[in-house]
């Protein structure tokens, strides 16, 4: 089998699965559509399974192509990582791939991902954002380098490296803030918890500690972005859970309120790794970058 099987092949089988199409993954790659075809044939020939399912509007991949897509990205990256050990040059160059949630991106990661790339041009960043379960797929199964995560997810394929305790607080308008200091939490009960979610870590936690408030969580608003949450909250849509950093302007422009609902709410993010993963050179700079920028602070106020 191995005899059949060529980098290429894995490269335009990965660009096949991103896009949902071989039209799209063509264009990608600057091929003609035959020559994606012909790929994914050949690769089906040397695997002797269907890769993909043909769809009306595209592709999606069978079950033996699921499997075939960790090995593909472990075979990627190793060529990535042989070119980078051959490369004599001081100057590190290459591509690093992240996953983490889109707030922490926003209001965490975005400013030392632009630090990095003046420092190193020659290194890029591809950056998924998704929920927690979304970031650990990401990394068992080697789409990314790194994953970021605000809690360490104890699973036995990862190394967990922990970076910042961040503070989480539940944001609300100031009409709803006066509503509930006058009236008390029972006003809560007929207002929408704002989430990412189910899937998001941060509505677990927001329903716990509701709960233990005795406030029953019955409606519930799903946005995808911090911004949406954000401005549904300043609109008076409903209350959310969200990092105090995320807040920390429009609290001081007085946009919107902390709830005297709970404190101490923390989670510690942190990096999470691979085990079976040999990081290439620029992503074991950028993992040691953001170790040292946040040596484990305990006080986010500090970053």
């Amino acid at each position: 089998m191995i005899d059949l099987l060529e980098g290429r092949f894995f490269k335009t089988f990965l660009a096949v699965i991103e896009e949902k199409s071989f039209n799209r993954a063509s264009e990608k790659l600057g091929y003609v559509q035959s020559t994606v075809t012909n790929h994914i044939q050949l690769l089906e020939r040397a695997c002797g399974q269907k890769l993909f399912h043909r769809l009306s509007r595209g592709v999606k991949p069978t079950e033996a192509g699921l499997k075939l897509a960790k090995f593909a990205h472990q075979f990627v990256h190793l060529g990535l990582t042989l070119e980078e050990a051959m490369n004599e040059s001081n100057q590190p160059k290459g591509t690093i791939y992240l996953s983490m949630h889109e707030s922490f991106f926003v209001t965490r990661m975005s400013p030392l991902i632009q630090q990095f790339h003046l420092k190193f041009p020659n290194v890029k960043f591809r950056v998924e954002t998704g929920y927690h379960h979304n970031v650990i797929d990401d990394v068992s199964q080697h789409v990314v380098d790194l994953g970021f995560l605000p809690r360490n997810p104890q699973r036995d394929d990862v190394n967990f490296y922990p970076m910042i305790e961040e503070e989480l607080i539940f944001i609300a308008s100031d009409e709803l803030t006066r509503n509930v200091e006058a009236n008390g939490l029972k006003v809560l009960n007929n207002e929408a918890v704002i989430s990412y979610g189910n899937s998001c870590l941060y509505h677990t936690q927001a329903n716990k500690v509701l709960e233990e408030a005795g406030i029953e969580v019955g409606n519930a608003i799903q946005y995808p972005s911090i911004e949406m949450i954000k401005n549904a909250v300043k609109c008076g849509i409903g209350f959310a859970l969200i990092p105090k950093i995320a807040a920390k302007k429009e609290i001081d422009e007085g946009v919107f309120r902390s709830l005297p609902l709970s404190s101490g709410i923390f989670s510690t993010h942190g990096i999470i790794v691979n085990k079976d993963r040999n990081l290439n050179f620029p992503a074991q700079m950028f993992k040691s970058f953001v170790l040292d920028h946040y040596s484990f602070q305990t006080d986010p106020e500090k970053a």
